[in-house]
């Protein structure tokens, strides 16, 4: 049997063992975020063969960043008591079979359902890189690892939808859920080979499960009251009781967080008014970030005709450009005041939501892609000056709490900014049962006013 720990590891790969750990994790968390990005350019194709409204075609995105959001909260119990190797081996090799069945799926409920398990299994993996950087690497090494780490998560954004965008327009949709398993499946294979087993593991504590399905309880009734305000029409009632038992639910996770041992969610933090400004800010940067994901391809294709390789490539520059903004704004929020980078991200980002607010048909392609790249890089300037603005006011053994609420905040903002979007977009000008450009119109002008209103409590960090 091979001998994984760390001086087993050590000593049968040298010291190059700790860059294929890295390597591994790093599969893991391109395959997410691969998932979130690929599947919004195929949305237009999944609508046509099930034919079925954007109302309902949005869950594909919807749920899977709501599950991603819930169940990262468990990452860190799953981590104290299995340890990296099989809690990554294992979340990837559940998230092969389930790409592999939602590929096969017959109808749109089937479809959905295996985004929602996408998703809870890349809620699992997705904290895993920086965990492990800090587990194997020493001080003096870690920023180097980091940067490496950071480029592979950048780079799957900025091809995720030019493969999506391939894939449908030359095989199938289909296709698109493919895509993440041989990926995840390499991962398997490199977690059991690579990735150290615990040097040592806390006293087991309980799980809080209870947290967990409150969480989860009221995040689904909340994201189900908003769809069904698509089609209103005698379904008030029903409405108003899932808004109603989401209140509830969010009133007893409330409840159950101050007083659990361990909880999922360290609400006290939140006290902080630095901290709860900032998460504020991250609720917005959520919106900003998975709304316009999702609603760049299918406002291009739907709208303006465009095909599934076109709206691919539209994101590129894009994800380039994020990827040459994060390392200088990181840089900046080390110097400057977090609330002035984050107050100027959000500035750049609605004026490019304004700029396709105001788009027509006749707007050449470059013209677009440049809209993109603006909110790209208004994005780039607000991720890392939220996250030192969020945790440099907190002490040392309040990092980690803090760094889990802020990334869920972030999450659950991308959750409901979806959302949102689908409902405008819904709410909308039709013809021929497809949203019109006065329709996309309205959710752009949705997305610039939500996060210029964001720069408020923003602007109270003072950090």
């Amino acid at each position: 049997m091979s001998d994984n720990t760390v001086e087993g590891l050590r000593a049968r790969y040298g010291e190059r063992w700790r860059w294929l750990a890295v390597f591994t994790v790093m599969l893991g968390t391109m395959a997410t975020v691969l998932s979130a990005t690929v599947v919004n350019v195929a949305l237009h194709d999944i609508m046509l063969e099930f034919g079925i409204r954007q109302g309902q075609v949005h869950w594909l995105a919807t749920g899977f960043i709501a599950a991603m959001t819930t169940t990262m909260l468990a990452s860190s119990w799953l981590l104290d008591h299995f340890g990296v190797r099989k809690t990554l081996g294992v979340a990837m090799a559940l998230f092969s079979a389930i790409s592999i069945a939602g590929g096969f799926a017959s109808s749109p409920e089937q479809l959905i359902v295996a985004r929602i398990g996408q998703g809870a299994m890349a809620g699992l993996m997705q904290p895993m890189g920086m965990y492990l950087v800090f587990r194997v690497f020493p001080r003096e090494r870690r920023g180097q690892a980091m940067g490496i780490y950071g480029m592979g998560v950048i780079l799957a954004p900025a091809l995720g939808p030019v493969l999506g965008g391939f894939l449908v327009d030359q095989l199938d949709w289909r296709y698109v859920m493919f895509a993440p398993a041989p990926v995840t499946l390499i991962g398997v294979l490199m977690a059991w080979r690579f990735l150290p087993l615990p040097v040592s593991r806390p006293a087991p504590y309980r799980f809080d499960l209870p947290g967990l399905i409150l969480l989860g309880t009221t995040i689904g009734l909340a994201l189900d009251a908003l769809n069904r305000l698509q089609m209103v029409a005698g379904q008030g009632a029903l409405i108003a009781l899932e808004a109603s038992a989401a209140a509830l639910a969010l009133m007893l996770f409330v409840v159950r967080e101050r007083k659990a041992r361990h909880p999922l969610v360290n609400v006290g933090l939140l006290r902080k008014p630095a901290f709860l400004f900032a998460n504020l800010g991250a609720m917005a940067l959520g919106l900003a970030l998975f709304g316009s994901t999702y609603l760049v391809p299918l406002f291009v294709q739907t709208a303006l005709g465009f095909s599934a390789t076109e709206a691919g490539l539209l994101m590129l520059p894009a994800g380039i450009v994020l990827g040459i903004t994060f390392p200088l704004a990181g840089r900046l929020a080390d110097r400057k005041s977090a609330r002035s980078l984050v107050v100027f991200g959000i500035t750049v980002f609605a004026l490019s939501a304004v700029l396709f607010a105001l788009s027509d048909l006749e707007l050449a392609f470059g013209w677009l892609a440049l809209w993109t790249v603006i909110g790209r890089v208004g994005i780039g300037f607000m991720l890392p000056a939220l996250s030192t603005g969020a945790l440099n006011p907190l002490k040392p053994e309040e990092l980690g709490a803090g760094s889990s609420t802020i990334n869920f905040t972030r999450q659950l903002g991308g959750a409901f900014g979806v959302n949102l979007v689908a409902l405008t977009i819904e709410f909308g000008e039709h013809s021929g049962g497809e949203p019109t450009i006065t329709a996309f119109h309205a959710a752009w002008w949705l997305v610039a006013v939500f996060v210029a209103v964001a720069a408020i409590p923003v602007w109270k960090m003072r950090v």
